[in-house]
């Protein structure tokens, strides 16, 4: 047997996108794993475990060759044993030898073994039936099996990544939660659903595969109640998820389809369902990163840069506090304020009208995650995501308000194409503009660029980058408050 330390080379990470074991872990955690890894080579015939040892040095990952795993009854001699297991296998015969009371496994490359699998006590023989090599996690980085947020964090996590934690149910099935604190009027916010769907799929792709493009429906409203809920089994899942922070919220479940997966380009089908029904659903295509042509035609319009202007909290603050604005205004912003959003928002040309008034169907504005993120960037493609439903749909209405008109767009659908990497956590400008609105539905699309600066790699022959285009259909429709019918007097 040979040991040789492992390298942190790309074509040890594509290896283990493939273990069924590790479809789990994020990007960041199979960077980390392949730079501890081991590399351990056998001979034919060689014991890769014996059943005498009482724990294994880790997990064994098998790269190349075969492997038995042979578990024998006491009437069974070990050497008996592997020379059935030899001879069947020189035979070709991959399933069981035939004899009673034993059985055979027999393990190709991508397959696992080791402790924690099969528990840390084995009356075992692991058997190399051919030039083996497997790649070692020692008992010492196990933990790095564990599962983690998309971000994959060691610090303190942040709200979004709290958000975008998806539990694994099953190796296509993830669940969701909606934290108290997370965006929500009465319902599941459309951006949660969008982000989390395009986490839970991002999870079921080979990490250097990235989404360029995603189309998702929302069919029915989320529900952020608990009462038909078993709070039993929510609050012990609340416990081991997020602590205290818990939402008593009805989980929501996101079935993964595996349409397509192609040398470059992975599909994958999105199905979120809350109490048995489907009520939202997502297209996402991933992509291999590839070379080739690169221009772009739209250009960012002039605008002030975000740190000379107000964050939308600090509007909102000084709507509620300042005693200048009609006490019925502050009132009403008041009683519609929620905590501050975990995305910082910047608008370009701020609207300090306290009167519901028609206005320009477009809004720009600058936007970044509060908070650092990691370089994973199928986490910030994720944030990116939740954050462009968040004021998407209004502009659609914005020409048709007047005062005391009572208006909540709904968003019916929501594209997204991605151009280009991007950092959430950095300035990206949001320029949005409604197109047409007619049958109670209005078409807005979207543009996002980078944040001018002296960084070359943000710049596409001397023109700031657009990272991401969009386009979203809104249902518009004037909340009417229906008078009372009086009761018949016949």
């Amino acid at each position: 047997m040979k040991t040789e330390s492992s390298s942190s080379s790309s074509s040890v990470v594509e290896f283990l996108e493939k273990v069924p074991l590790l479809h789990r872990l994020t990007s960041s955690s199979l960077k980390k794993i392949a730079q501890v890894l081991v590399f351990k080579r056998y001979e034919r015939g060689d014991y890769v475990v014996g059943r005498d040892e009482e724990e294994m040095e880790g997990v064994y990952f098998v790269l190349e060759g075969q492997v038995w795993i042979v578990t024998l009854c006491d009437s069974y001699e070990d050497k008996r044993q592997l020379q059935l297991v030899m001879f069947f296998f020189q035979a070709q015969v991959l399933g069981p030898v035939g004899e009673e009371n034993c059985s055979e496994f027999f393990l190709k490359p991508f397959d696992y073994f080791g402790r924690g699998i099969f528990g840390n006590v084995y009356a075992v023989d692991v058997v190399a039936v051919s030039q083996l090599t497997c790649l070692l996690l020692t008992c010492d980085h196990c933990h790095l099996l564990e599962t983690k947020p998309i971000c994959d964090l060691d610090n303190q996590r942040s709200l979004l990544e709290r958000i975008l934690y998806m539990d694994p149910l099953d190796l296509n099935v993830f669940r969701g939660f909606t934290l108290p604190n997370a965006p929500a009027l009465g319902k599941v916010f459309g951006g949660q659903f969008v982000a989390q769907g395009l986490a839970a799929a991002s999870k079921t792709v080979e990490f250097m595969k990235l989404v360029h493009s995603l189309h998702a429906y929302f069919l029915l409203s989320g529900d952020t109640n608990s009462k038909d809920f078993n709070l039993n089994m929510l609050l012990l899942a609340s416990t081991l998820l997020f602590s205290s922070e818990s939402s008593l919220a009805v989980p929501i479940i996101y079935e993964v389809s595996r349409l397509r997966d192609g040398n470059n380009f992975a599909t994958r089908r999105v199905d979120a369902r809350q109490k048995g029904k489907i009520i939202f659903t997502l297209f996402a295509s991933f992509q291999r990163e590839q070379q080739g042509f690169d221009h772009q035609e739209s250009n960012m319009p002039h605008m002030l840069p975000p740190e000379t202007l107000v964050s939308r909290d600090e509007m909102l603050q000084r709507r509620m506090t300042d005693h200048l604005i009609p006490r019925y205004y502050r009132n009403k912003v008041a009683t519609q304020y929620t905590a501050p959003l975990p995305i910082d928002i910047r608008f370009c040309e701020p609207n300090y009208s306290t009167e519901e008034r028609k206005s320009p169907s477009r809004l720009k504005y600058w936007f970044k995650a509060r908070g650092e993120l990691s370089d994973d960037q199928a986490l910030h493609r994720c944030v990116v995501a939740f954050a462009s439903d968040l004021m998407y749909a209004f502009i659609s209405s914005d020409p048709h308000l007047k005062k005391g008109m009572s208006a909540v767009p709904v968003s019916l659908d929501h594209s997204m194409w991605f151009h280009r990497p991007l950092r959430a956590d950095d300035w990206l400008l949001f320029v949005m503009v409604n197109l047409t609105a007619s049958q109670s539905r209005g078409l807005a699309t979207g543009e996002m660029f980078n944040r001018k600066g002296e960084r070359k790699e943000c710049m596409v022959n001397g023109t700031v980058q657009l990272v991401v285009s969009l386009k979203q259909e809104a249902l518009l429709k004037e909340n009417v408050t229906s008078n009372p019918i009086l009761d018949s007097k016949l």
